[in-house]
């Protein structure tokens, strides 16, 4: 029987129920990489899959795609079982980072390939790849060979090899990780626009934070083989559940501060020698007075102005230690307090005030962004 999403959801089109995968590198030594992973993907749904280089998502991927078998655990394509099919039987493309384009066949052959697999009639061949190559902008390079176009041609004639199969859902696995960043740009956009169009099912797996927050509809994090967190893009980057997290997706600052009291809504915390009141919704959990918690602010919450020395409330003063100009942002390290912070200032139409190295600043930090944790043992 066919598995169905919760009432009033999209049906589930991809689930996986505790699917681990060991690898045993001799008799006595093994390595797992990943452990009792359980999610779902829901249909014509946009899902990234985030997490630091060896943290099992490319595994996970893999054994989505058939290219890999579950030590156990079961995996479930549109209600079907799957963990004894290839990946021939799933139906279910996936782009890689390096194209896997064939060499020898050109452009309109590679996106054929997986038509004529399937026995399809010339001309019905002839039509879907025509369509494939109107949509993807590939019009008049139909005859050429992979090592003739450039790497944003390559990667969507490798789209349009998987998108002309017509999938229910495709996978990718780190698409961009080739293309230089204006291209990786626009064929984020193009990955988003077609899979709005064709209302295809994607799973895509990244590395890369922009990637991982620009496109999906839901985003899951992976660390050490495990499931962290799993969220909109917006709700897992303002509220992180793990240190990690707050570190991964929001390149937080962190530091030690003490509970000076614990009220019914907020509780009053010591960093660097400045109270807080900070929402306890914001904690992982409720602590006691006196405890210490592990406190994460996000480098782009914190508001930086030139010091006019009078000590103005909320304003602590520190001096710039470091600067870089990102175009679209300055970054700074600034002395705040005994030690440092990171200050991630938007340059909103070029219009930023850029501090110089060496002068004094206020920081105005907001612990209604804040977020609490247990601190480390």
């Amino acid at each position: 029987m066919k598995n169905q999403a919760q009432s009033g959801e999209l049906p589930v089109m991809l689930e996986l129920r505790d699917v681990s995968k060991t690898y045993h590198i001799s008799k006595s030594e093994s390595v797992v990489a990943v452990e009792s992973v359980s999610f779902v993907v829901h249909e014509g749904e946009f899902v990234t899959l985030i997490g630091p280089s060896g943290c099992g998502k490319s595994t996970t991927l893999r054994m989505i795609g058939g290219f890999a078998k579950p030590s156990s655990g079961e995996v479930y394509i549109d209600g079907q079982l799957v963990n004894d099919l290839g990946p021939e039987e799933r139906n279910i493309p996936m782009v890689f980072q390096n194209y896997a384009l064939f060499p020898h066949l050109s452009v309109f052959e590679n996106i054929a390939y997986g038509l004529k697999a399937r026995k399809l009639p010339p001309d019905a061949i002839a039509h879907d790849v025509a369509m494939m190559c109107q949509m993807l902008n590939l019009v008049g390079i139909e005859t050429r060979f992979p090592d003739e176009l450039s790497d944003g041609q390559q990667q969507r004639v490798a789209l349009a090899r998987a998108l002309v199969l017509k999938p229910k859902i495709i996978l990718f696995d780190e698409p961009l990780s080739n293309l230089d960043a204006r291209l990786r740009i626009q064929t984020r956009a193009e990955i988003k626009r077609m899979q709005r169009i064709l209302n295809i099912t994607v799973l895509y797996v990244t590395h890369d934070q922009a990637e991982a927050l620009g496109s999906p509809n839901r985003v899951i994090v992976m660390n050490k083989g495990r499931v962290i967190q799993e969220g909109g893009p917006r709700d897992v980057y303002d509220h992180p559940k793990t240190p990690f997290v707050a570190d991964f997706i929001g390149n937080a600052n962190f530091y030690d501060a003490y509970v000076i009291s614990v009220g019914t809504e907020a509780m009053l915390i010591s960093l660097q020698e400045l109270e807080f009141s900070v929402p306890l919704e914001n904690c992982d959990h409720i602590p006691e007075r006196d405890d210490v918690v592990l406190v994460a602010i996000n480098p782009i919450t914190i508001a930086l102005r030139p010091s006019d020395g009078a000590g103005l409330d909320g304003c602590c003063e520190g001096t710039i230690q470091h600067s870089i100009f990102a175009g679209h942002s300055i970054e700074y390290t600034v002395s705040f307090g005994s030690t440092t912070i990171r200050v991630v200032q938007p340059n909103i139409q070029g219009e930023a005030l850029q501090h110089e190295v060496g002068s004094t600043v206020c920081l105005t930090l907001n612990p209604a962004t804040f977020r609490l944790f247990e601190a480390y043992s």
